[in-house]
C-alpha cells in the first residue's frame, strides 16, 4: 500500500483525505460539437425565461450562426410550442436527434417525447435531473455555435444539475420591474458566483409599454430597476423588453421566428463574441 504524501496531485494512495475536486460534468455526446452553452435563469417563475431563451436563439440563428435550445424546464416546457414544433423526435433506442424549427434552431424538450403536450410530467426531482443530463449526453446535437438552456425558476435540483453537469460559459438573468424581484435576482446571481459561472447579461421583461397611438411610454409594472440591479451586481449588459402584444400573439401561434424584432440583438452580439 502506498504511503500518503499529503499532496493529492502526486499521491497514489486512495484515502478519505483526498482533496482533489471531483467533476460532475456529464459526458457530451460523441456526435455533439457545442461551442458555447448559455443558461437562462431567474429566481422566480412567470418573468419570461422561455420567451427570452427563444428570442436569443432565434436572433442568433438569423445572424448566420447555429443555435440550439435545451429545454431544462421539464415540468413546464413551452419551447416547442413557441417555435411551432411537435414530436416525436427520432431515436435509435439509445440516442436522439433534436427537432429543428422552421428557421433551423435545434430543439430538445420533454414535450417532444410525450403523447400530448398537455400530458403532465409527474416525476421526482432526481428523475427530472437525470432527464436534463440525458438531453445533453444522449442527444446528437451536431455542430452548434451556441446552446441556450431554458431553466426552471429558483435554485433547486434542476438549476443545480445544469450548473454542475453542463459546461456553462455564462448565464443570462431574467427579471421584471417589481422591487421584490431585486431580491430574487440576487439569489440567482449569488448561485452563479458560488459555481464560478459569469453573469453575461440582465434582461428586464415587461419593462414598459409604448402606446401605439401617441408613442408615450408607460411603466405599467413600476419603474425599471434594471440598471440599478446591473450596477449592484456588476452586470455589464442590460436589455429591456417591452410589453408587446405581438410577442404573445406570435408565441401562442408558434411563429416567434417570423416576428421581426431586434430586442435582444445587442445581447446576442455579446454572447456570440
Amino acid at each position: 500500500m502506498s504511503e500518503c504524501t499529503h499532496n493529492c496531485s502526486t499521491c497514489s494512495a486512495s484515502c478519505g483525505e483526498r482533496q482533489e475536486p471531483q467533476s460532475f460534468l456529464a459526458a457530451a455526446n460523441e456526435g455533439s460539437h457545442v461551442k458555447k452553452v448559455i443558461g437562462v435563469v431567474s429566481g422566480k417563475g412567470g418573468v419570461g425565461k422561455s420567451l427570452v431563451t427563444s428570442l436569443l436563439a432565434s436572433t442568433l440563428q438569423k445572424s448566420g450562426k447555429q443555435a440550439a435550445i435545451l429545454d431544462a424546464d421539464i415540468t413546464g416546457p413551452s419551447i416547442p410550442r413557441i417555435f411551432g414544433v411537435k414530436g416525436p423526435v427520432l431515436s435509435n433506442g439509445k440516442e436522439m436527434l433534436p427537432k429543428e424549427s422552421q428557421g433551423g434552431v435545434k430543439l430538445m424538450s420533454v414535450n417532444l417525447l410525450l403523447n400530448s403536450d398537455e400530458d403532465p410530467v409527474v416525476w421526482r426531482g432526481s428523475i427530472i435531473s437525470n432527464v436534463v443530463k440525458q438531453f445533453w449526453s444522449d442527444v446528437i446535437w451536431g455542430d452548434v455555435d451556441c446552446m441556450f438552456v431554458d431553466m426552471p425558476p429558483g435554485t433547486g435540483d434542476v438549476p443545480l444539475t445544469v450548473f454542475q453537469s453542463l459546461p456553462l460559459d455564462g448565464i443570462i438573468v431574467v427579471t421584471s420591474p417589481q422591487e421584490l424581484v431585486g431580491m430574487i435576482v440576487g439569489k440567482a446571481v449569488k448561485m452563479a458566483e458560488l459555481m464560478n459561472i459569469p453573469v453575461l447579461g440582465l434582461v428586464e421583461n415587461y419593462s414598459y409599454f409604448r402606446c401605439p397611438d401617441c408613442g408615450a411610454i408607460h411603466s405599467i409594472y413600476g419603474e425599471s430597476h434594471a440598471e440599478e440591479l446591473a450596477e449592484k451586481y456588476g452586470i455589464a449588459n442590460v436589455c429591456r423588453l417591452p410589453i408587446d402584444p405581438a410577442l404573445a400573439s406570435f408565441c401562442d401561434r408558434g411563429l416567434l421566428e417570423q416576428l421581426d424584432t431586434d430586442y435582444v440583438k445587442d445581447l446576442v452580439s455579446v454572447i456570440a463574441e
